[in-house]
């Protein structure tokens, strides 16, 4: 099923659309849509849309059970397992709102998304258990044998709650540099910009074995790891491990992938692997931080195909692409992120990489969950324009090349970052009286946090009190967070409004 624009929007947009009905009840129930994989690349599980259909109608009675209604937030905690597009596709079921919670969190970063969302239920899995625990008012379903049993019992429910186009699927939360993280409501129709992609951006086709790397708790993981490919009717990869150049090369094998979309990281770590001959990719994409040069010569002759870099935004999906389908393929320009993707119209505006809302018929971002005023500032005055805080430049060809960041969100190995979310737990260390977070240039993840602290009187800089720092974030914020380098230094430099002068900090790192 390839489809138009105007295809996918008459799909997902209509006032009575029914989200569990487009993603999961209306594929043929014998198709597979999904298959685990373990640690050593062998396939585990294959669960067709048959089988999704029965086990999510009975969690959907299990969560009725408990009291969850439409319009209320559910937090879903899991790795990439099974468990978690049954989740996705029971709480859809009940016209409740999917929260996606990162795995690497610790239990404050988890804590602030689910008070942020006003979640009293979150579905995990054994490993994640312990940092609900001292979260109060949360109701918890662990995966495992009680709750099989539990699901099994429990009689599926019979009908599915519309929401319509407009209605709210998916809370998500993204950090910047200023204030607590930022809800994104995510409505059914954004579907159509989703399915959009795994066409033109991805050209996922029938026959092709397709795998997105990324992790579900994320944006791009969750829109087209999982939404995307239930949304097409194609099948997903599921691979529960942590990366590893070797793991995701035994699985690239085992399984014959032919589609590849992952962070830039992956490519990386790929390069400096040997025994590369028997994978051969007809399309590999990259997203979540510009590519270097030397992967895409690379790529070429070690995976049979460049890989091809393409740009979005959790707030958006994605947008420009170095797009694969045949109808809006061209050859890569050296550097660019390609063109807008059907359903997008961009420009640049004040020097920032923009969309033109009255030209879009993709686009779906309305504002942020509770803020109105950050909202404002996503949007020219007249709101014509969505600014992506993110600077560029569109070449006279039409191709746009990635500037740099506005906000000095740190992307490392695809992951975003927000300095202030760090800085936030280090300057609660009693010796810590000021501090600073920003990304430096890294081989293999892109870029890396540094931490430039300054201590109060009578406290001396030492390894073992970077190592505290360090352990601090890893247990009060995510493990992946934390900075990889702590400098002390006498103080921080600013301008003359106190604001701290990051790119300073950069070239002294």
């Amino acid at each position: 099923m390839v489809g138009t624009v105007e295809f996918w929007l008459q799909r997902f947009s209509p006032a009575a659309a029914n989200a569990a009905e487009l993603l999961v009840d209306c594929h043929d129930p014998t198709s597979t849509a999904f298959i685990t994989v373990d640690s050593s690349g062998e396939p585990e599980v294959a669960v067709t849309y048959g089988e999704l259909q029965e086990r999510s109608k009975r969690l959907a009675r299990v969560l009725t059970d408990m009291g969850v209604r439409r319009g209320e937030v559910v937090g879903v905690l899991l790795g990439k397992r099974i468990d978690l597009p049954v989740a996705l596709a029971a709480i859809l079921r009940l016209g409740a709102v999917y929260l996606p919670l990162f795995t690497a969190f610790a239990p404050p970063a988890i804590e602030a998304r689910l008070r942020g969302a006003g979640a009293r239920v979150v579905i995990t899995e054994p490993s994640q258990a312990d940092k609900l625990h001292e979260i109060g008012g949360i109701e918890t379903l662990v995966t495992g044998a009680e709750l099989d049993a539990r699901i099994s019992d429990s009689a599926p429910v019979e009908e599915s709650v519309s929401v319509g186009g407009d209605g709210t699927v998916l809370l998500l939360f993204t950090s910047g540099t200023t204030g607590s993280p930022k809800g994104v409501p995510v409505p059914l129709r954004a579907l159509a910009a989703f399915a959009c992609y795994m066409v033109y951006g991805l050209d996922v086709r029938e026959d092709d074995v397709f795998w997105n790397a990324a992790d579900p708790g994320w944006a791009y993981g969750l829109y087209y790891g999982v939404l995307g490919p239930m949304a097409v009717g194609r099948t997903n990869i599921l691979h529960n491990s942590a990366f590893s150049a070797e793991a995701t090369l035994t699985l690239l094998r085992q399984l014959s992938v032919t589609n590849l979309a992952a962070a830039p990281t992956v490519y990386r770590a790929l390069s400096k692997t040997s025994g590369l001959g028997e994978v051969s990719l007809r399309c590999a994409s990259s997203a979540g931080e510009p590519l270097t040069p030397e992967i895409t010569q690379w790529a070429v002759d070690a995976l049979g195909t460049e890989v091809r870099d393409h740009y979005g935004q959790t707030e958006l999906g994605m947008v420009i692409n170095n797009h694969w389908h045949d109808e809006v393929r061209q050859h890569p320009v050296k550097g660019s992120m390609g063109k807008p993707m059907p359903g997008f119209a961009c420009g640049i505006v004040d020097g920032q990489i923009a969309v033109d809302t009255a030209q879009s018929p993709l686009m779906w971002f309305a504002g942020y969950h509770g803020d109105p005023s950050k909202t404002d500032s996503r949007f020219t005055e007249d709101k014509r324009w969505y600014l992506t805080g993110d600077t560029g430049y569109a070449d006279d060809a039409g191709n746009f090349h990635f500037g740099g960041r506005d906000d000095d969100v740190i992307i490392m190995a695809g992951y975003r970052i927000g300095p202030l979310d760090v800085e936030s737990v280090l300057i609660t260390h009693p010796a810590v009286t000021d501090v600073a977070v920003v990304g430096q240039p890294d081989e293999l993840r892109g870029e890396v946090l540094e931490a430039f602290v300054v201590l109060g009187p009578g406290n001396l800089g030492s390894e073992e009190l970077a190592g505290q720092l360090q352990e601090m974030v890893k247990t009060n914020y995510a493990a992946h967070a934390y900075p990889r380098r702590v400098h002390f230094v006498g103080q921080l430099p600013r301008t003359a409004s106190g604001k701290v002068q990051r790119y300073v900090l950069r070239r002294s790192g």
